[in-house]
């Protein structure tokens, strides 16, 4: 073997191993005070080295804002907490310019928005005007005050939490807004084993310590930036949003966002499992996560009971799996 090509492999190898040591780490010191949610800590890992939000929708009880605050504290990044209620108002997030008599001039002091990850409790409590002032954030990482445009520092999530069962005195999320946010992910009630040790537990995120450094999530959303997608694999995402768009139970089908989405977070799967190229599996597996929260369903197809899950099943069961060489 040549020296140039054992260096080559050397650093492939090296790079491998960064992913899996990172959502391993993640794991491990959540684990401090959560049980049984590796897939969604994988999920949020995934849209964090992506540039992405999420939304975790569940019911009451299963640990939506503790495993948002837990996985924030792993992270060795600023973070900031808001209480999304009725009367919360955009500068309430944003910020606000206020008069200062000693400089004579208006100064503007930052909102919790200004921070690396914000998590949006209950983010379907504040009227559409407030959820509004995400918008810009979460799309191009900075908010507009006074006329100026000020730049969020990176990395920037919104991890966003919702209870979809009580619906008085709440504002649904519009389709707009749902598309910014590249997945939707729930918990799902523990096994047994899992309550019985979650009741030994200590629900408490100051346990937990800042094991990835803004610096590692950098250098990993460069490698993450180089794995391999195969051109078949990239027209594999494209038939898979044009088959949600021609379903005939769907009313409305997944943007060109959603395909960004998909590929971004197949790559980040790929590099997380310690791979320089992105397999078939690594696209179906996040189908639903990325894609479920975009389609609406015909009226008809709701009226047969058309369930969303059975519906993406369908959609991932008829695309052809194309071969590729890697």
């Amino acid at each position: 073997m040549e020296r140039s090509s054992y260096f080559v492999i050397r650093i492939i190898r090296k790079i491998r191993q960064k992913g899996c040591r990172m959502i391993n780490l993640v794991k491990n010191e959540i684990r401090k005070t959560l049980v049984g949610k590796d897939n969604a800590i994988e999920s949020i890992m995934i849209a964090m080295l992506s540039g992405g939000h999420v939304l975790i929708e569940d019911l009451p009880g299963l640990g939506k804002t503790t495993l948002a605050k837990a996985f924030a504290a792993s992270l060795d990044c600023t973070y900031r907490r808001i209480q999304f209620t009725p009367d919360l108002m955009p500068s309430d997030l944003i910020g606000i310019s206020i008069f200062s008599k000693e400089q004579q001039k208006f100064v503007f002091h930052e909102g919790p928005i200004f921070t690396n990850v914000l998590l949006a409790d209950e983010i379907n409590r504040t009227s559409p005007k407030t959820q509004s002032s995400l918008l810009e954030a979460m799309e191009e990482s900075q908010v507009t005050v006074d006329g100026r445009t000020l730049k969020l520092e990176a990395p920037f999530i919104v991890i966003a939490t919702e209870n979809p069962i009580e619906l008085q005195g709440t504002f649904p999320l519009p389709e707009a807004q749902l598309d910014r946010f590249m997945m939707r992910i729930s918990l799902g009630y523990p096994t047994t084993d899992e309550e019985v040790e979650i009741l030994t537990l200590k629900e408490n995120p100051a346990l937990i310590n800042g094991v990835i450094t803004k610096d590692a999530l950098a250098d990993a959303i460069r490698d993450m930036e180089k794995i391999y997608v195969d051109p078949a694999l990239k027209r594999y995402i494209v038939k898979l949003m044009k088959a949600t768009r021609e379903h005939p139970s769907v009313k409305l089908g997944a943007s060109p966002r959603a395909s960004v989405h998909l590929f971004n977070g197949a790559r980040a799967k790929a590099y997380l499992y310690g791979r320089d190229f992105v397999i078939a599996s690594d696209i179906s597996s996040l189908f639903e996560t990325v894609i479920g929260h975009r389609l609406i369903l015909k009226g008809e197809a709701l009226h047969k009971g058309t369930g969303l899950r059975n519906l993406l099943q369908e959609i991932v069961d008829t695309v052809e799996v194309p071969k590729v060489s890697r």
